[in-house]
């Protein structure tokens, strides 16, 4: 009975291996589509149907969280059926396997062509799509609201994964999956709770300085933004408290709680002494006031965030009383310059004139600029030489920096503080090298400051052709100009300039200087010594054309 039975099935098997040897293997599918039994040419037909237009149809491909599209045609993908088919083989002769194919699904890969240059851009820019930066989370303060900005994963995905990925599966139904890795921000979900506890807190009431007669400086939740940032420092971020900003805040209440010092003035009238009196003022310690501002600030304490502004008295260094005794008898420092055009010297004897008989105070900054202010046509003045763009010009006001030189040696002589002076751009003849200076209103000025205990008033005197400065007062010190001489030589070039203002020039080379200005006592005491090194230009040859 069995050997009858095994009989039977062989000519079964042998019978159905004869009828379809050269068939599609049973159980087998393309994309989807069931070819199995089929012979090649009914396989191939059924792909075309089934699969024809599927090259024109969009393809999700998703990574992570991600996904994004592409149509295979525009990616340069074509589908191969009869080499699918091909590639697929006929029914295998083992019973074993045919039995198993009557019950399973094998699908096989489509025989897939690649136009590279087309698929490599689209590839480029899924990667770009799929493959997002992370981004970190941020806490800021705006108008005393606390705003977060929480973090975003980014993910990474290998671009050789993902072509292999696109090419050989574009035909699942169900799209395309690549694996992603997350990337992580580097200001995280920690970070970022950790810092909006802090913002809260900061915004939670007004910071509060009480000062004199009843005025207090307020900072407003509102305003907290200006004063706190949340700035990233590693994983973390960083508290930032910027205490400049919050003093300029209080301040535009609390400065009317100050007084500001005003020395003795002095003025001469009809050979009379005239004395303006001192007045002593009064400022905040900001320092001492905000010595511990951060830790208000961050502060949930409400007691803390409400303290007491530190005042401080700001005496007049020069007092109606010194003013009353101050004397004038001695030059303290002396200088004089020559050789200046017509228009130059209305304008020297004008900045001459405005600044002649001012005192300054011991302690006080002259600033030649803000004493004397506008020089323009509407104060008289006229155009005179100037340097402009490394050669000689005309402006209004063009001279000045002749009385400016005379000042500055005055006050060099006299052994002040030089606080700002400038050189020419090239040098000028009839100044000491390395021992001038020039202005320009609103950009170049001069200013010593008198650092002696005596007062010193400016006397000038402008005529045949000199303009001369003393600084007056009581004489304490003996000043020693050395010249370090000049080296590093270099040589003009020429220029050749058009229009009715050209200047011709036959140029000087340009060099490099130094002076060293020794201070001693009247005891011959060295006290200070400073050397300044001055680079001159070379002064171009001018061609007029």
């Amino acid at each position: 009975m069995i050997v009858g039975l095994l009989a039977l099935a062989g000519i079964a098997w042998g019978v159905d291996y004869a009828l379809n040897k050269d068939n599609v293997p049973r159980g087998t599918s393309i994309g989807g589509v069931d070819i199995g039994g089929m012979s090649p040419d009914e396989a191939v037909s059924a792909l075309e149907r089934e699969l024809g237009g599927v090259v024109d149809e969009p393809v999700t491909v998703r990574a992570g969280e991600l996904s994004t599209e592409f149509v295979p045609a525009a990616a340069g993908l074509t589908l191969d059926f009869e080499q699918a088919v091909a590639a697929v083989g006929t029914q295998p002769a083992n019973p074993f396997t045919r039995l198993a194919n009557l019950v399973r699904t094998t699908e096989a890969e489509v025989a897939t062509g690649v136009d590279q240059a087309l698929l490599t851009p689209e590839l480029e820019r899924m990667h770009g799509e799929l493959t997002p930066e992370p981004a970190d989370g941020a806490v800021t303060l705006v108008d005393g609201a606390v705003e977060v900005t929480q973090p975003v994963n980014g993910q990474n995905v290998d671009p050789a994964a993902l072509e292999e990925d696109v090419t050989s599966r574009w035909l699942d139904p169900t799209g395309v999956e690549v694996d992603a890795e997350i990337t992580e921000p580097a200001i995280g979900t920690d970070a970022v709770e950790a810092a909006e506890d802090t913002a809260t807190t900061v915004v939670s009431t007004p910071l509060v300085v009480h000062g004199r007669d009843e005025v207090d400086g307020v900072i407003e939740p509102a305003r907290m933004g200006e004063v706190v940032t949340f700035v990233p420092e590693g994983d973390q971020l960083r508290t930032d408290i910027n205490v400049e900003v919050a003093q300029g805040i209080l301040a535009e209440t609390l400065g009317t709680t100050e007084s500001q010092r005003q020395n003795a003035q002095i003025t001469f009238t009809d050979g009379g002494r005239q004395i303006t009196p001192h007045v002593d003022g009064v400022q905040i310690n900001w320092e001492a006031t905000l010595a511990d501002f951060p830790e208000r600030v961050t502060s949930g304490n409400e007691d803390d965030r409400t303290w007491e502004a530190a005042y401080e008295d700001d005496p007049a260094a020069f007092t109606t009383e010194m003013a009353q005794t101050a004397t004038f008898d001695e030059v303290v420092g002396e200088f004089t310059t020559s050789g200046y055009s017509e228009t130059s010297g209305i304008n020297i004897a004008l900045t001459a004139a405005e600044v002649d008989g001012a005192i300054v105070a011991p302690g006080e900054t002259f600033s030649l600029n803000g004493y004397t202010g506008p020089r323009g046509t509407a104060q008289g003045y006229v155009e005179g030489g100037i340097i402009i763009n490394g050669r000689a010009g005309e402006a209004v006001g063009g001279g000045i920096s002749q009385f400016a030189t005379t000042l500055y040696n005055a006050a060099y002589f006299a052994g002040l503080e030089d606080v700002a002076h400038t050189p020419h751009s090239y040098y000028i003849s009839r100044y000491p090298a390395g021992r001038e200076a020039t202005v320009y209103e609103g950009a170049i000025d001069l200013q010593f400051r008198n650092n002696t205990e005596y007062p010193v008033r400016i006397d000038t005197a402008v005529g045949g052709g000199n303009v001369t400065v003393r600084l007056m007062g009581v004489d304490t010190t003996d000043v020693e100009s050395v010249s370090g001489g000049r080296w590093a030589h270099t040589q003009p070039e020429t220029r050749v300039i058009s229009g009715d203002d050209c200047i011709p020039s036959g140029g000087a080379p340009g060099f490099t200087t130094s002076d060293t200005r020794i201070i001693r006592d009247l005891n011959g005491n060295e006290i200070s010594r400073e050397t300044q090194t001055t680079v001159y230009d070379p002064q171009p040859i001018v061609r007029c054309s």
